[in-house]
């Protein structure tokens, strides 16, 4: 045996009761003298009950081995296969049913001493596979809805890293793209400063022709004042008479002169105020513009900065949202794994507890029932001690009787010795001593004998 093992091993009688529940029927010599067929079949019988794995399952996979073969007859290892396939599953079987050293030879040659101890731990591990299949059972349904959840997420993941790698190709796509308008954005931008270089200039120019403007204007008011002044004097003069008019008519022709002159000067000055002004609008309005398309610019430049620095902090939250979202599922999986732990633990701590419950309950009954059986052999053991003390004394008296048969006997072949010697003296026929015994003998005890 390969060692010390907690199961019983069990006598035939209810080897053959177990084997009877599954609809095995099994006689006595067959456990007795077991074959290779029988305890194939049973070997498989109870793998089957476990595992629902039987001969016709494994048909299937021993013909895919065959088929996947490299010779002219498969049909050769076909046999071969489907044991060594049985085999295996058995020796699994055997190693759950803690059957460490089960091998072939338990199958081609068994022993019957070491078959009813293999039957006994597979019925002992049917048995507990059977107590314990409701709790396999919802361990398999969460396994499966956990398998299926598993599937469901790896899906997603799937969904998720092929629309990340779409987004990456449209990324990589439109980089091109972007390249040409960084580079317009560049050409725009040095365009934008040459452009404010030439703004500097122009508005310089500006405040340039501002500083004329003021000095044309003071000197207007100059002119305007000496026009003032003169028109003044004119009207003063036009109320004094003087001798000479000619003198003053040349002199107002020539100051009407030198008045028209100045008019036309003044003339000329507004029409330069003018254009002047003209000029300067259009330059504060093209400032305007200017300075409207550079903030224009920024905004624009801002906004691409925040759109860049908002799509890779997406991207990051993204990637932290899914690996958050993996990291739950992982916490959740472990919290349910702990759930179902603690449950198992729950369960194996109550299982424990009615096992040795019923241990103890069983160990109750099994010390009353020996007590009764000890009482009862007590009881027994006297009247045998009464029946062997009377045996006893019936054994003393046929001892007596016996010794005073003997004495009797011993008495009798000697008068029968004395007989024999006194005729055999008297006659003097020599007769054999056997002879000679028989036929005193026969005389004594009132016998015929006949000798031939």
């Amino acid at each position: 045996m390969s060692g010390q093992y907690w199961f019983p091993n069990m006598p035939i009688p209810e080897i053959m009761t177990a084997l009877s529940e599954w609809g095995l029927s099994v006689s006595t010599e067959q456990l007795v003298r077991p074959s290779s067929d029988f305890v194939m079949g049973v070997y498989s019988a109870c793998l089957e009950q476990v595992t629902s794995i039987s001969s016709t399952a494994l048909q299937e996979p021993v013909q895919s081995a065959l088929a996947s073969m490299d010779d002219s007859n498969p049909d050769l290892y076909a046999a071969s296969i489907s044991h060594n396939f049985l085999l295996y599953h058995l020796t699994r079987f055997a190693n759950a049913a803690r059957i460490m050293d089960f091998s072939s030879k338990d199958l081609c040659h068994p022993d019957p001493e070491r078959t009813r101890f293999i039957l006994s731990a597979f019925i002992n591990f049917v048995k507990f596979v059977e107590q314990c299949t409701p709790f396999t059972s919802s361990l398999r349904d969460k396994s499966a809805t956990v398998t299926e959840e598993r599937e469901q997420v790896a899906q997603e993941l799937a969904a998720i890293q092929h629309t990340l790698s779409a987004l990456k190709a449209q990324r990589a796509k439109d980089e091109p793209k972007c390249e040409e308008l960084r580079t317009e954005n560049a050409a725009i931008t040095t365009h934008l400063m040459v452009t404010k270089e030439t703004t500097q200039k122009v508005v310089k120019e500006i405040e340039a022709l501002k500083v004329e403007k003021a000095s044309v204007l003071s000197k207007k008011e100059n002119v305007n004042e000496d026009t003032a002044l003169l028109l003044d004097t004119i009207s003063r003069t036009r109320s004094r008479i003087v001798q000479s008019p000619e003198r003053i008519k040349r002199n107002i022709t020539t100051m009407g002169a030198a008045a028209i002159e100045d008019k036309k000067a003044i003339a000329q000055h507004e029409a330069k105020a003018r254009d002047l002004q003209a000029k300067i609008s259009a330059l504060s309005t093209i400032e305007k513009d200017l300075r409207a398309c550079i903030e224009q610019l920024q905004t624009t430049e801002k906004e691409v900065q925040l759109l860049e620095a908002a799509q890779k902090e997406l991207a990051d939250v993204k990637d932290s949202m899914d690996y958050k979202k993996i990291e739950r599922s992982e916490l959740q999986m472990k919290k349910e794994r702990v759930y179902r732990q603690l449950a198992n633990a729950q369960e194996k701590l109550e299982r424990a507890q009615r096992h040795a419950e019923e241990k103890r309950h069983a160990s109750q009954q099994t010390i009353e029932r020996l007590q009764r059986e000890y009482e009862q052999m007590d009881v027994e053991r006297r009247e045998n001690d009464k029946q062997v003390e009377e045996l006893r004394k019936e054994a003393d008296e046929i001892e007596t009787k016996m010794a005073e048969h003997l004495k009797r006997s011993e008495a009798e072949l000697n008068e029968l010795l004395a007989e024999y010697w006194k005729l055999r003296h008297e006659t003097g026929v020599h007769l054999s001593p056997a002879e000679v015994y028989m036929e005193t003998l026969a005389n004594k005890l009132n016998m015929n004998v006949t000798s031939d």
